[in-house]
Formats: structure tokens, sequence, C-alpha cells
């Protein structure tokens, strides 16, 4: 490059920075021009002073006061005393008869003393494998001889001695022979306590078992 360019790329740059600032100093001129104006224009208020306080209080105005109510004067009173009324009676009443006068309620009578307890039971055996053990000994030859067993149900009524009065057969064993040595049996060997009634007194019951009889 030669000696005449470079002077004149200089004078050129030079020109854009004179250009350059005469344009940012004029912009700032500017505002500052409407800056200076807003704060001309603008209006201050200024406070209103304070009241003036008075150096004495106003006299204070008496209170007029209302008059008394008048008062009336009480009403006369009459303190003559009125006379009692009296009343005549032409016939007098009859007495009045005496008052009735009841005898005292006689005494509750006391309660019954509570029933004694009641000793009432039924039929018992008495030594009773020892009169089985009899009857089944006492088997009948008969029914021996053809062979016959089987299982009778009697049912005995025992009197107040405790011997049997009367006998039933409530099942068969199948042999009529056996059910009337059943029978025959309990009313000859068998012995009971009687039953007893409330009071503890003997007296008659029932009674029921089985008899088996067995060829050994």
């Amino acid at each position: 490059m030669s000696g005449n360019k470079v002077v004149s790329i200089v004078i050129v740059a030079l020109i854009h920075v004179a250009v350059g600032y005469l344009l940012i100093s004029g912009l700032a001129i500017s505002a500052a021009k409407k800056i200076i104006e807003r704060v001309d224009t603008f209006n201050v208020e200024e406070p209103p002073p304070p009241p003036e306080e008075p150096d004495e209080p106003p006299p204070e105005q008496p209170q007029e006061t209302a008059p008394p109510p008048p008062v009336a004067p009480p009403p006369p009173i009459n303190i003559a005393p009125q006379p009692p009324q009296i009343q005549t009676q032409r016939e007098i009443p009859p007495p009045s008869p005496p008052a009735l006068v009841l005898p005292p309620p006689a005494p509750a009578a006391p309660p019954a003393p509570p029933p004694p307890p009641s000793q009432a039971r039924g039929v018992q055996p008495r030594n009773q494998s020892r009169w089985v053990q009899r009857i089944i000994e006492d088997y009948p030859s008969r029914a021996l001889r053809q062979e016959e067993e089987g299982t009778v149900g009697v049912r005995v009524t025992v009197g107040a001695d405790g011997r049997v009065a009367a006998c039933s057969v409530t099942s068969s064993s199948g042999s009529s022979i056996l059910d009337d040595a059943a029978c025959r049996s309990m009313q000859r060997y068998a012995r009971f306590e009687p039953a007893l009634n409330d009071a503890g007194n003997p007296i008659s019951g029932n009674w029921s078992t089985r008899i088996t009889y067995q060829i050994r």
C-alpha cells in the first residue's frame, strides 16, 4: 500500500469519529433539555399550616336546673271504724254426735311353720344278689329236660311289709314254664324295703326287673 492511501484512510476515519461525537453530544444535549423542562414544570404543594390553638379555654356556661314538680296533698283518710255486723240465729242446731272410736286391729297371725321335708321314696331291693342267685338256682326241672332258656321281665307289687304281694310278666321268655317260675320265685325269695310316703310311713309300691334263665 502507498502512503497516499494510508493518509486518506486515516482522514476518513477521523471524519467518522467527529461525526459520531457530534451525534452523540447532540442527543445528550436534547435529553438534558427535556429533563430540565420536566423539573421546571413539576408543581410542589406545600402542606397547610397547623391551626392555632387558643390560649385559654372558653368559660363554661352554667346549666339550668329544672324546678321541682309540684307535690299534691294526700287524700283525706276516714278514721271512723265500721260497726261489726251482728247475725242472729233463731234455731240452735243439735250437738254433733261423738266421734266413733274404733278398736285397735287384731295382731296379725304368725306365719305357719314350713312343712317338714318329705321322706317319700320308692321300693328298694334288700339283699338282691342273694335272692337273685336263689331264683336262678331254682331252675324248673321240666325246662331243663326240654333245654328251654330265656329272659323273663317281671313287675311286682311290694306291700308295706317288704314282701311281694303280686307279680306279672311284662316280657315273655318264649317259655310259659320259665315265665311262671320267675313270678313264683319272686314271691318266694325276693325281699324289699317298702316304699315310704312324705311322712316316712311304709306303703305299697311297684318294682320291675328281668330274670335270665340259662343252662350251664
